[in-house]
């Protein structure tokens, strides 16, 4: 396993009908070293009747770490819900408490370059010491990675940085081709998220329910997800964590455990092919 590079099952993969126990064994038996999770997921844990000592305790019995906190969003909303600003609180503390040092934002709405690196200054101010990795995604406001790092690079923050989603960057449409990340210094990118698509999209206005209900196991689709990690390896990323995303209903429909075990297999396999080092740094 990959100390250097943590191969991390991120929280949606699981879904959110298990209990935080079982997500880390499965998560450890499948093989991975690191679980991802959301506020959302981290607040069903407390619900459980769990503290934060008990979740450190359930790491500690299974040799696992939490390696990735999302999810900040509507953060360039002028008049934000008081939700959303306890939610992003969440993911700060999440990170001091399980020591992670990046946090996963999105951003559904759509507003000017010039607006939104603002918003993205005030939310890395906010965030103090950790880093904010904005996703692009292909039906937000940040859709591509051309306007992300446009945001990104005229907020002037050091802890603004990108994260990568194979699925995100295949269904935008850009070529897995190191042009299209040529005026991104590599350690602007904090980490990447693999997995795979269908032969074909769903149509523009229901895009997001693909992304949210029939992802591809890495490396089985159609989309070049192969290409897309050796994109990343030649461009000389080195990512705080290789998330695998793979929101799949059919794939969870298999139980917890063997959707682990399967997703695992799959980047496992994809890996050796294409990044076999990762496995071993």
């Amino acid at each position: 396993m990959s100390h250097k590079y943590p191969i991390t099952i991120s929280s949606w993969t699981l879904g959110d009908q298990c209990t935080f126990e079982e997500r880390v064994a499965a998560a450890k038996a499948a093989g991975f070293e690191g679980i991802g999770l959301r506020a959302e997921t981290y607040v069903d844990a407390l619900n459980e009747g769990l503290f934060d000592a008990d979740l450190l305790a359930i790491l500690k019995k299974y040799d696992m770490q939490v390696t990735e906190v999302e999810y900040i969003v509507q953060w360039a909303e002028e008049h934000r819900s008081y939700e959303q600003k306890y939610k992003e609180q969440i993911c700060f503390h999440m990170c001091e408490l399980f020591g992670v040092h990046h946090i996963n934002c999105g951003l559904m709405e759509d507003y000017s370059v010039e607006y939104t690196a603002q918003k993205l200054k005030e939310l890395c101010h906010r965030a103090g010491k950790y880093t904010i990795g904005v996703e692009p995604m292909p039906y937000s406001g940040l859709p591509d990675v051309k306007k992300a790092w446009a945001v990104v690079k005229a907020s002037g923050c050091d802890n603004a940085k990108l994260i990568l989603d194979s699925w995100h960057y295949i269904r935008a449409g850009q070529p897995c081709d190191l042009s299209v990340l040529a005026d991104i210094p590599a350690d602007k990118i904090v980490s990447i998220q693999i997995n795979d698509v269908q032969a074909h999209p769903y149509a523009k206005s229901i895009l997001r329910d693909e992304s949210m209900h029939d992802r591809m196991l890495p490396g089985t689709g159609y989309g070049d997800t192969a290409g897309f990690v050796k994109m990343i390896h030649d461009k000389g990323i080195e990512p705080a964590v290789v998330g695998v995303e793979v929101i799949s209903d059919e794939i969870l429909s298999h139980g917890v455990a063997q959707a682990a075990k399967e997703n695992f297999d799959a980047t496992k396999t994809l890996l050796e092919q294409v990044w076999p080092e990762v496995l071993q740094a």
